[in-house]
């Protein structure tokens, strides 16, 4: 897909069988006269959800060779992850760059041999997939391109879709592709009963002539047939929605979709509220769909550049609310890569670094299976309840809870459903029937009436910034094995029960005190005294053995601390400092040093939970002015070192000279509240970019005006030629940051902008505050060329449309949040500032460009 300029390789469904869930179909499938893939065996419904991930190519591949890793082992350690979060479907659009040649001839490569490989891998976890053959992508992404033989690598995407040339080789290497027999499997690939479908290419960007793209898919779609292959044939929609009906015309049975409702690369972590950005996965060209009896399958979608959790059951909802049958996630972090999270920067995704979203996913995959198509659930908030499916923003918690499973991704309170029938638990902290103190994911299958079997992984922490420019020479996540309590409260289980490790190396053995009991990484049998089930380690368990256990070596070979001191602190407040510290030893002690007012300030902060440190400034220790001040960590050899600069020794040591300290501002309450400070936070905006903009000095010193030049409010959208004009640009800024523990919010009345506006002209500018619920408030101003300060009583604060910010990709998607929220205006309950320009424009003037600089906006 085209991400920003990504040039995405290979993308995989990855479908996996876990426990009392129907097992991967072996038989091929049809779409009905309605529309819906089927199993020609048993005409059921296909359902399917998995990820995509991409060992046997390009980026991924290469490094592996690079670090000393074995592919086929790295392979086989990330499907029984797999398997473990229940996934049934994968997906990967091949690199056909690196496995033909410039005339489409298949060539056996050791790309190929990976991938077959792989496939083999998937179908002994009953896992099923859709293959795209070609990518049309160089092989290179993050890194330049190597010569590779084949027909992209010669022509590119463009050429591919008009050259003669190009296209004869397309067609030879599809029939090829189709043909090729998987030595593992000892089957060609247009006969593997795993394979649900095929995607001709990935993500086409046609233009020009129907007629002409109706004649490209119907030859692709020829040589594919020549292979007497009975598997649903699909193509892209999403990238020329405007020719739907020309790809159905070219014989396809079902269109790919793929959703991105963050955007993508805005090179850190998103914060606030997304749930309206997943509030509804709106096709405007549904009828085609109808006309032609077409199915839906999402081929790659992610939440980029978010680390949270409870966002991705919801997307999965608004899915299956679209009659998606299947869909997959782009793209799964190989563990061995996942420290440096390099392959795709903007996503960061696997079970042992990022436990809570891969538990997510997990419960995405109970989604496809038990929400129907087409089911409504209403409009943010009240769709965060749905079926047996839970989503809150505010706890950072997804949950799934039927009869027999309870799975979930943060500490809540929520009781099991019934806890007699309870068969399968997978979590991250607390819940009523675990107590864990650790930071990595654990699961729970049950064997029988007093015998459980418990698998828990090693505690994982993000120490860099994941989604920034990234590195094999850089580290973003660390994996430390450390023992932990655990309490669990299962009733076939009672107390004091046995506690036996299983896994290779793990001689583990103890009884529980009461439930309480010590844990460390591995797998493990919980058996009460009366439990008879004779077990053996090397039992069959699922798709794998009862002792089955992965998880790399921890990686803490250094302290890391992570801590972001406050931007502003009002003075007369009780301020609480936290941190995470993780070291390869416990510190004896972590102290706060700083001055206020000339005063020395100091505080022990003391462990809160694993690898959290907090510590309590009392209200009036700090005073008007700046807070400077060190974190200073002894440890057992009565060493220390100080931070920000992570050096050796102490502040007030004779030559201790790296003395840049952590710096916050203490203010008077009544002090404005900068929400939006030009000098500092325009590289921090949500801005569909248009430029140039630029960000300029002011007369005044330490000041900045950032200007945004709007030549077209709306501009035509090359991918969806049939959409409806929109004349708003809206940019947004994220201040939850900014105002977060802030106690003077309640005695502002006022929002005060200083700016001028472009072109030599006034300008009409609507600034909106937006809620954690979605919802707008906001007034429209009328800006001259001249800098000035202009005034919103916040009284005067009307309900707004709420533009879907950051835009969504495909662009089809709704430019507005559409809800029903009836809430009044809270300034307590801000998260972001809205900047629209276009409301209240006259229609003779909305083609004109129009633009506004920005020095800052505030509260008084």
């Amino acid at each position: 897909m085209n991400y920003s300029g990504y040039k995405y390789a290979i993308l995989i469904f990855l479908s996996f069988i876990i426990f009392h869930h129907t097992p991967a179909q072996n038989g091929n499938v049809y779409v009905d006269k309605e529309g819906v893939m089927r199993w020609e065996q048993n005409r059921e419904e296909v359902k399917g959800f998995g990820v995509n991930y991409s060992v046997p190519f390009a980026h991924a591949y290469r490094s592996a060779k690079r670090l000393g890793i074995n592919p086929k082992e790295a392979i086989d350690n990330d499907v029984y992850h797999f398997s473990r979060l229940g996934f049934d479907l994968y997906r990967l659009h091949v690199w056909d760059t690196q496995i033909s040649d410039v005339d489409g001839n298949l060539l056996e490569s050791e790309y190929l041999d990976a991938f077959d490989y792989l496939l083999h891998k998937l179908t002994e976890n009953n896992i099923n997939y859709v293959i795209t053959p070609i990518a049309f992508w160089g092989d290179g992404w993050p890194e330049p391109n190597t010569e590779t033989p084949g027909f992209s690598h010669k022509y590119g995407k463009d050429d591919c879709l008009t050259n003669p040339d190009a296209i004869k080789a397309q067609q030879n290497y599809l029939y090829q592709f189709l043909n090729h027999v998987n030595p593992y499997k000892a089957i060609a690939y247009k006969d593997d009963p795993n394979v649900i479908a095929f995607e001709i290419s990935n993500e086409p960007h046609h233009t020009g002539d129907a007629k002409e793209v109706t004649k490209f898919v119907t030859g692709m779609v020829k040589a594919m047939k020549r292979t007497k292959t009975k598997k649903p044939i699909f193509y892209n929609m999403s990238h020329g929605v405007h020719f739907a009906e020309d790809y159905f015309k070219g014989g396809v049975q079902g269109g790919t979709f793929q959703w991105y409702p963050t955007g993508l690369g805005y090179q850190r972590e998103i914060p606030g509220n997304l749930l309206p950005n997943v509030n509804d996965y709106r096709i405007p060209f549904e009828g085609s769909f109808k006309k032609f009896k077409g199915a839906k399958l999402v081929y790659e979608f992610d939440a980029a550049d978010v680390n949270k959790s409870y966002i991705y059951p919801a997307m999965a909802r608004s899915f299956r609310t679209a009659g998606i049958q299947i869909a997959t996630h782009f793209a799964y972090d190989p563990t061995f890569l996942a420290y440096a999270n390099t392959e795709y920067n903007t996503h960061y995704m696997n079970l042992v670094y990022t436990p809570q979203k891969a538990l997510a996913l997990k419960i995405c995959a109970e989604v496809f299976r038990e929400i129907p198509m087409y089911s409504d659930f209403g409009t943010y908030p009240e769709n965060t309840s749905f079926g047996n499916f839970k989503v809150d923003y505010e706890s950072n918690l997804a949950i799934y809870n039927s009869e027999e499973k309870f799975f979930y991704t943060n500490t809540h309170t929520e009781g099991p459903k019934d806890h007699n029938k309870l068969k399968e638990m997978a979590g991250f902290g607390n819940s009523t029937l675990v107590n864990y103190t650790g930071t990595g994911a654990y699961f729970f299958d049950k064997l029988e009436d007093g015998l459980w079997r418990l698998e828990v992984l090693p505690d994982a922490l993000v120490v860099d910034n994941p989604f920034g420019r990234n590195s094999l020479n850089k580290t973003v996540g660390v994996i430390n094995w450390e023992t932990h309590n655990m309490a669990v409260d299962l009733k076939d289980l009672g107390s004091n029960f046995i506690i036996q490790g299983i896994n290779k190396g793990n001689d583990y053995k103890s009884n529980s005190e009461g439930s309480v009991f010590q844990i460390g990484p591995g797998t493990y049998i919980l058996s009460n005294s009366s439990s008879s089930y004779n077990w053996n380690a090397t039992d069959d368990f699922k798709t794998h053995q009862l002792n089955s256990f992965f998880a790399p070596e921890a990686t803490i070979t250094k302290a890391w601390l992570e801590h972001e001191p406050k931007t502003t602190i009002v003075e007369g407040t009780q301020i609480e400092i936290s941190l995470k510290y993780i070291a390869p030893t416990m510190p004896k002690s972590i102290k706060l040093s700083g001055f206020s007012d000339g005063k020395r300030v100091e505080f022990e902060l003391n462990r809160a939970s694993a690898y959290q440190y907090k510590a309590t400034i009392p209200a009036g220790v700090l005073k008007e002015g700046f807070f400077e001040y060190y974190i200073i960590v002894e440890n057992e050899d009565d060493e220390f070192t100080t931070y920000p600069s992570g050096t050796s020794g102490q502040p007030t040591d004779w030559d201790f000279y790296k003395r840049e300290p952590y710096k916050s501002t203490v203010v008077s309450a009544s002090n404005p509240i900068y929400l939006f400070n030009a000098i500092e936070d325009a590289p921090l905006l949500v801005a569909p970019w248009r430029g140039p903009f630029k960000l300029l000095p002011t007369a005044n010193p330490n000041e900045a005006i950032y200007n945004i030049n709007i030549d077209k409010l709306w501009i035509e959208d090359i991918e969806n030629l049939n959409a409806e004009p929109i004349y708003d640009y809206s940019f947004k800024h994220f201040v939850i940051d900014k105002i977060k523990g802030l106690n003077n919010l309640s005695g502002k009345n006022s929002l005060v902008l200083k700016g001028k506006s472009l072109y030599d002209k006034p300008v009409k500018l609507q600034v909106a505050l937006v809620m954690k619920d979605g919802s707008a408030f906001g007034k429209v101003i009328e800006i001259s060329p001249e800098i000035s300060d202009y005034n919103i009583d916040l009284s005067e604060l009307q309900p707004v449309k709420t533009v879907t910010l950051p835009r969504p990709y495909p662009t089809f998607l709704p430019y507005y949040f559409e809800h029903n929220n009836q809430t009044n205006f809270d300034i307590e309950a801000i998260e972001s500032i809205q900047f629209s320009i276009g409301p209240e424009i006259d229609s003779a003037q909305l083609k004109e460009p129009h633009g506004v600089g920005i020095v800052h906006l505030r509260l008084e």
